[in-house]
């Protein structure tokens, strides 16, 4: 009988009755029949679709929400030309090339990036994406869900934040509100949205892994002078959903996805980042606001509290920055901050180590307030104190010292630099985007040790070289752990 059944499974699920009319299903059998039937009619169910509705309740969706946010969500290609460095031993010697009035040793060649970017004020047509998706380009176009495409304007870009922002003269645009990231937890569900290995728009969901995640240098070159303070995050994040949303459940945006960390150049190991929203948008705002970031001074280098330093400087604190040096006459000085004194609070905002005491500073306008709170010993302090801007900070623009040097700010080198007190020179602190200084090839970070063969240890010293016309620049410069020289005419 088992075996007849078997014969006729196909038969019994599309007219499971029949098999009450078999003829050679005995009496004794009849029960056996009855049970296998049910048993029959439960596989059919379990093989249907999956109901429209549970308990009277639709099922869950984002689609509701994806409907509103993804038209907000870009495509950017960004079209430009890098200079690559012709190998030659002899020719590469910048000596040799300035002895023999040569040329510089460098051809270009024309590169096309992809990546995303997200519409964040409709009537302004404001874009956010990342500086490394529109870095030395000529030319950003802004494909729009609806088949547009748009020539974008750089309003400018940071790349010690890694943020960038556009601008489109387009009408009709959806743009995504913003939430506030420092409510943020870890558990709360994410949805990234970008344009992954130039496929076209794409969704992945997943959860907030993990939030301040710091010292990744994964926000532009010189990872000591950048400001991370990243959303970690598994939802599916990769090339090209650069610049790209990461919104929550109510389709608010907490995040521009900017890196992943993968073993396999380029491929999602469930390890992805995003810059929080209040990050992006204090950016952003001095971006429109100036076109660069004016980026005040406070003078200090701060260390994290570790268990072993809270027991020998005897105190019970868990977190905070701990103050190892001060500069002279910097504000950090006048608010009255000292040496071994912990910071635990900046504004309102907490402080759990050296980079949140980094960030919370750095991030700050010239002239803003600052207010900490501060442990000395164990006495709780409130100190006060005024972000200062450029000139007090000893900060000079490059234009003031030669029209090639337009676009940089330069500085001595700053306390917190790995260099300091290492190496004589003079720092750049920042560099427009496309500027002359840019173009030179000088970089955020480089340290000036000489022009023209004359030792510089300050600011005062280069003024001084830069006082006579100068028909080239043989600059040696110190980029990280390698040396070398550059030739600007």
């Amino acid at each position: 009988m088992i075996e007849l059944f078997g014969r006729h499974l196909s038969d019994t699920l599309d007219h499971p009755f029949q098999l009450l009319s078999i003829k050679m299903i005995h009496a004794k059998h009849y029960y056996l029949a009855l049970v296998y039937l049910g048993c029959l009619l439960v596989a059919g169910v379990a093989h249907a679709a999956l109901p429209s509705q549970v308990n009277g309740n639709a099922l869950p969706t984002l689609a509701p929400m994806l409907e509103k946010v993804t038209p907000a969500v870009v495509n950017i290609a960004a079209i430009g030309e890098v200079q690559v460095k012709q190998r030659n031993s002899l020719l590469d010697d910048p000596i040799f090339r300035h002895f023999f009035e040569l040329p510089q040793n460098t051809q270009t060649k024309k590169f096309r990036s992809l990546g995303s970017g997200v519409i964040v004020d409709s009537k302004n047509g404001y874009i956010i994406s990342n500086h490394h998706v529109i870095a030395d380009a000529k030319t950003i176009i802004v494909n729009f869900k609806d088949g547009r495409q748009i020539e974008a304007r750089l309003i400018g870009s940071d790349p010690r934040t890694d943020v960038a922002v556009l601008q489109v003269p387009a009408k009709n645009l959806t743009a995504v509100p913003l939430s506030n990231s420092d409510s943020l937890r870890v558990g709360d569900f994410a949805v990234a949205i970008g344009n992954p290995f130039g496929l076209g728009q794409t969704v992945t969901s997943g959860i907030v892994s993990a939030l301040g995640r710091s010292g990744l240098g994964l926000s532009g070159k010189g990872s000591a002078q950048n400001f991370e303070e990243f959303i970690q995050t598994d939802a599916a994040i990769n090339i090209g959903n650069s610049g790209g949303a990461l919104v929550n459940l109510n389709g608010e945006l907490i995040g521009i996805n900017t890196a992943i960390l993968s073993p396999n150049k380029g491929g999602n190991v469930g390890i992805g980042f995003a810059i929080p929203i209040n990050m992006a948008k204090t950016v952003m705002q001095q971006l429109v606001d100036h076109g660069e970031i004016k980026r005040g001074y406070f003078g200090v280098v701060v260390q994290t509290l570790t268990p072993e330093l809270a027991e020998a400087l005897h105190t019970n604190l868990k977190h905070g920055a701990i103050i190892a040096s001060i500069e002279k006459n910097s504000p950090a000085e006048q608010s009255g901050l000292q040496v071994h004194d912990i910071v635990t609070s900046v504004n309102g905002d907490p402080v759990k180590n050296s980079a949140e005491m980094r960030n919370r500073i750095g991030l700050l306008n010239v002239g803003d307030n600052v207010s900490m709170v501060v442990y000395r010993g164990n006495k709780k302090l409130i100190l006060h104190t005024n972000i200062t801007g450029d000139i007090s900070s000893g900060r000079i623009a490059g234009s003031n010292l030669d029209p090639r040097l337009a676009g940089a700010i330069i500085t001595d080198i700053p306390a917190d630099s790995p260099f300091h007190n290492r190496v004589k020179g003079i720092f750049i602190y920042g560099i427009k985007q496309g500027s002359a200084a840019a173009s030179s090839g000088l970089e955020p970070g480089d340290i000036i040790v000489s022009v023209n063969r004359r030792s510089v240890s300050n600011l005062k010293e280069v003024s001084d070289i830069f006082k006579s016309k100068q028909n080239q620049l043989l600059m040696n410069i110190q980029r990280g752990n390698t040396a070398f020289f550059l030739l600007i005419r």
